[in-house]
């Protein structure tokens, strides 16, 4: 029964891996349940464009018998976008919480830099995570999509504001660069049409308050101006978007005399 088992799931790594949702199917037998699945504690995966990055991921399932294993963790993005492990490799641990519950966990790594596995942009996506548990009794259970986690492209953000020092009532040119990982040729490019904010903190405050809005240019560049009151800090803000997390700009102080 072990081996028609992992005969098994080396098909649904491949239907998980190689196909799309409509095509993959959902299996099991018995009354074991997935009760379960986190991945990178419920947080996207940001990845920029050299660091290799990990993501726990972890699956709670339960069956009258105990559980075994879970053979395998997958996920899977727009193809050819995937990261695998295995518990035959040693590479996912099952501890029990009760007779018949245990909660398996394993790191998922996402390698900018590979030559398979992660490769592009489209891998900025919503990934479905796969496994395929196992009972004590030969019960199993597989889901293609047991959750679904987001992955997304490292996006950085800087200001200057100037000139420095600056007279009151005097204009303030503030600006900066939106920019984000490229997984095509692993270097940052500019985001470009995105709105960002321009927000002020004056000194002995711990408050940002937005000045106004701007969008970014064809290179991801940002600029505009604002007139001169009072000693502070100058950032930029993005909100993020599905592909892209959320960045605040280090602040800039400008001192007004």
């Amino acid at each position: 029964m072990r081996l028609a088992l992992l005969g098994t799931s080396v098909a649904l790594v491949a239907t998980a891996i190689g196909a799309t949702n409509a095509q993959a199917a959902d299996g099991g037998s018995g009354n074991i349940t997935i009760d379960k699945v986190v991945v990178n504690g419920g947080k996207p995966v940001v990845v920029g464009t050299t660091n290799v990055v990990s993501a726990k991921v972890s699956v709670t399932a339960s069956d009258d018998s105990g559980i075994a294993e879970t053979t395998y963790i997958s996920g899977s993005g727009p193809k050819p976008n995937f990261a695998l492990i295995w518990y035959d490799d040693g590479d996912i641990t099952c501890v029990k919480a009760s007779a018949t519950t245990s909660t398996c966990t394993g790191t998922l790594t996402f390698d900018p830099q590979a030559s398979t596995g992660f490769v592009d942009n489209n891998a900025a996506a919503t990934w479905n995570l796969a496994t395929l548990v196992s009972a004590n009794d030969d019960n199993y259970i597989h889901r293609d999509a047991a959750t679904t986690f987001k992955v997304q492209r490292y996006s950085k953000l800087t200001v200057n504001a100037s000139p420095e020092p600056v007279k009151k009532g005097k204009t303030v040119t503030v600006t900066g660069k939106l920019s984000r990982a490229n997984w095509e040729d692993n270097k940052y490019h500019g985001y470009t049409n995105q709105s960002v904010k321009l927000q002020f903190r004056k000194k002995g405050s711990n408050t940002y308050t937005t000045v106004k809005t701007i969008k970014s240019d064809a290179t991801g560049n940002l600029r505009t101006t604002v007139t001169a009151s009072i000693d502070g800090y100058f950032r930029y803000s993005f909100a993020g978007t599905t592909t892209t997390p959320a960045v605040n700009a280090t602040g800039d102080f400008v001192d007004v005399q």
